[in-house]
């Protein structure tokens, strides 16, 4: 599948750019980017596209995107005559300055907790959705000090809201965890190194950490808030997501290679877990790659990661 690169004005001299497009339609690719994005989408309705995610929204979509990790939205739902009326306010800022001293503080954990999450991108519903949605429309209208101040305030308001939901699954990209900080994480390492090996099960797992099967299950849900058993389904599925995308092996070949010797029961749960067969998957995503990247509204912002050098282009990407 192929992703653009997005080039965003982005600069070291920002705490953030905020991009506040009115009556606008979604004619751009896939892609990514090196800065963590905050996209607040009114108006519209069609598919959101976030790592191996494809979601269905409605009306309002908020959503926050870390960095690297590939997104698009559509507006496929909205009927011919109300098309390119979407309003999308979008906010890039570098997760780099999160990580001086002041920002190491404690005050800041819950933010520094949600930026890391963001790895998987997040969406964001219910009241909060619903408030943070005119507080980032007053954010558009301020300036300088005031801007910073009240940019702080929504991160804060959003790293403190429980409605949520992560997008990405877990195996979609590994993150590298420090894993010799806790019990669980050293559980996680054992998982990403084994959960394509169809008979891994929580007897082994809790017999590796001289624990039973069934104080095992209790630990890791308490600690994730998520069954072994899903836990598992997500990992394979999420390596599964990115096979189907980048790979031309059979969907029988990755289903083998994901942990599952039955395509039966492969189909079943993808189709359970992405709302789509992995065949319709796969058509989906790579049905969105078109894109004609010379011709764009602002030249050079979306360009192919194979051919940024290619071509000649050699800008920096923030």
């Amino acid at each position: 599948m192929k992703v653009y690169k997005e080039i965003t004005p982005l600069s070291e001299q920002d705490v953030f750019v905020l991009l506040d497009s009115k009556q606008v339609g979604f004619d751009y690719p896939i892609h990514s980017h090196s800065a963590i994005e905050l996209t607040l989408v009114m108006n519209s309705s069609g598919n959101r596209i976030v790592g191996d995610s494809v979601k269905k929204y409605t009306d309002t979509d908020l959503v926050m995107i870390g960095a690297d990790l590939y997104h698009k939205w559509d507006d496929d739902d909205v009927p011919p005559k109300k098309k390119n009326k979407a309003h999308v306010i979008t906010i890039q800022f570098s997760e780099i300055q999160f990580q001086g001293s002041l920002f190491s503080k404690k005050a800041f954990s819950a933010i520094r907790q949600m930026l890391f999450d963001a790895q998987r991108g997040i969406s964001f519903f219910g009241k909060t959705r619903q408030h943070l949605s005119v507080q980032i429309i007053e954010l558009s209208k301020l300036k300088k000090f005031d801007a910073v101040i009240k940019f702080l305030k929504i991160l804060q308001l959003l790293s403190n809201s429980k409605e949520i939901k992560l997008l990405a699954s877990e195996g979609f990209d590994i993150v590298n965890k420090d894993l010799n900080a806790n019990k669980i994480n050293k559980i996680f390492k054992y998982i990403t190194d084994n959960f394509t090996n169809s008979k891994l099960n929580i007897s082994e797992l809790a017999n590796a950490f001289n624990m039973s099967p069934s104080s095992f299950g209790h630990y890791f849900k308490r600690r994730t808030n998520k069954s072994f058993t899903q836990f598992v389904i997500d990992m394979r599925l999420g390596y599964a997501s990115r096979l189907l995308l980048y790979s031309e092996d059979t969907i029988s070949d990755i289903a083998d290679k994901s942990g599952y010797n039955n395509i039966a029961n492969f189909n079943r749960l993808f189709k359970k877990n992405k709302g789509l067969t992995p065949f319709a998957y796969r058509q989906t995503m790579r049905s969105s790659e078109e894109f004609y990247w010379k011709v764009q509204t602002t030249p050079n912002q979306f360009i192919p990661s194979d051919l940024l050098h290619k071509e000649g282009i050699d800008k920096p990407i923030y």
